[in-house]
């Protein structure tokens, strides 16, 4: 067994793929080593805290007796989805960590094993490496669940900086866009929870789970999505959509312009070669903006490498959007139909292009970044 303390005054860490890892194919005997239970003090009330995306804090309550014969953690950690957690017995062990023993609270951090968003079950057992290099073990505490957090705005600025650098040239760009099924735009339209039939609104709708795993929107930012990309041959929004022959044009200014704050949400692809961009457009003041503030990276509306907007001389705007991948524009707030024109597009309803729950590959190299997928 490979055995890492890492320690610190605070609280010393445990980097989980420099830890004694047992997978569940190929093993003999997963408890070769463990002797049989001792007197050894039982880990009791264990905390979870300070959790992150890819990592956490534990410590638990031990009685004093036996306790200084305590050479080692066992730690048993699984996805909550796992229900046979077995606790190193025989062949079938999920992930085990041993870890010497460090003063409590211990950091255990590992992004091949921590995935953001993610329920988790941990417990704990104490050990006494013997001389022969068997354990002399403990009981296992209760079972703690807990789940591990978004990303932090400095994992977000990582996925930013990826994105940046394959953003591409500028394109200029006057209308966002929305396709939907000819129903969504009728009246009345009673299927469509994003449709207000009567005032004629498209209102705001929690977004769905594509994207990053951990990106912090998902499941909790209202808004509207909307495309700006442009045909480089046309200049003119694409005929094809993935999301329904009729489309909603209204003119960029309307929903960006001086009075819009524009944050990065997310950066990903689908297994294909298309990389798409998560852009949030929040009027400055609304309960969008506040979500975001804080969550998300900022960006400069006029100079940014996914979407611009610039004051021209004489006060008119002028708005440009990245070439090389393919913009989402999360709109927070409600946008009257009136606004806008509602027709039919020449081109195909491309379904497999659809990003609806849309899972990220998590092996791109270009899109991922160094935490748990």
């Amino acid at each position: 067994m490979m055995e890492s303390p890492h320690s610190s005054r605070s609280s010393p860490i445990v980097e989980l793929n420099t830890l004694q890892l047992c997978d569940t194919e190929g093993m003999e005997s997963a408890d070769s080593g463990i002797g049989d239970v001792d007197d050894l003090p039982v880990p009791q009330q264990v905390r979870i805290s300070n959790i992150t995306c890819d990592s956490f804090k534990i410590s638990w309550d031990m009685e004093s007796r036996g306790r200084e014969r305590i050479t080692h953690y066992f730690i048993d950690l699984n996805k909550k989805e796992n229900q046979n957690s077995n606790k190193f017995k025989h062949k079938d062990v999920p992930t085990k960590l041993v870890a010497k023993a460090v003063p409590l609270p211990m950091t255990v951090r590992g992004h091949w094993f921590l995935s953001p968003r993610t329920e988790y079950t941990v417990s704990v057992q104490t050990a006494a490496k013997q001389p022969d290099g068997d354990y002399a073990v403990s009981a296992w505490s209760e079972i703690i669940e807990f789940c591990t957090a978004d990303y932090s705005s400095v994992h977000l600025n990582q996925l930013l900086q990826k994105a940046e650098a394959i953003a591409g040239r500028m394109l200029p760009f006057t209308v966002f866009y929305r396709n939907q099924q000819r129903e969504y735009f009728q009246q009345p339209s009673p299927s469509y929870r994003s449709r207000d039939a009567q005032c004629r609104h498209m209102l705001p709708s929690v977004k769905d789970d594509s994207g990053s795993h951990g990106s912090p929107i998902s499941g909790k930012l209202k808004g509207i999505f909307f495309s700006c990309n442009t045909e480089f041959n046309t200049g003119k929004p694409p005929q094809d959509s993935p999301y329904g022959p009729y489309r909603f044009q209204i003119g960029a200014d309307a929903l960006f312009n001086q009075n819009t704050n524009l944050y990065f949400g997310d950066f990903y692809c689908m297994y294909t070669s298309y990389h798409y961009i998560i852009l949030v457009l929040a009027p400055d003041g609304s309960d969008g903006d506040a979500f975001c503030k804080g969550r998300l990276p900022a960006l400069d509306r006029s100079k940014n490498c996914f979407l611009s907007c610039t004051e021209e001389d004489g006060g008119s705007l002028s708005f440009r959007h990245a070439q090389d991948v393919i913009l989402e524009v999360i709109y927070t707030e409600p946008v009257d139909l009136s606004l806008g024109t509602v027709a039919p597009i020449s081109g195909h309803q491309i379904m497999s292009l659809s990003t609806v729950n849309a899972k990220k590959d998590p092996s791109c190299k270009i899109c991922n970044i160094s935490v748990g997928r």
